[in-house]
């Protein structure tokens, strides 16, 4: 088993920055690929981005691009993710999820292990 440990939840107003981290511990080997999802009420969860725990391969939604960075700790087993120029629409409830093989990085439910998530908010 994998536990995730998300941190980093915040208020914070339109154009502001936050940095969300993600612990995992536990049977950490092998993991394939860890990623964070976002979702808001009433909502499907919607893929924010992704990093492979060996090649470091990333990918990130359109509305992120050139704003949100996803980076790894290979040491301490933590990912994070460093939200810039944030918008109201990225408010949401962040999950970090973390999958064991390589299945398709966008979909939620190829994703086996999932943290208890951390709100953002940004303000107008």
């Amino acid at each position: 088993q994998v536990q995730l440990v998300e941190s980093g939840r915040g208020l914070v107003q339109s154009g502001g920055s936050l940095r969300l981290s993600c612990a995992a511990s536990g049977r950490t080997s092998p993991l394939y690929r860890m990623g964070w999802f976002r979702q808001t009420p009433g909502k499907e969860r919607e893929f924010v981005a992704d990093i492979a725990w060996t090649s470091g391969i990333t990918h990130y939604t359109d509305s992120v691009k050139g704003r949100f960075t996803i980076r790894k700790d290979y040491a301490s087993r933590t990912v994070y993710l460093q939200m810039n120029s944030l918008r109201p629409q990225d408010t949401a409830l962040y999950f970090c999820a973390a999958a064991a093989v390589n299945r398709e990085y966008r979909t939620a439910r190829n994703y086996d292990y999932w943290g208890q998530g951390t709100q953002v908010t940004v303000s107008s």
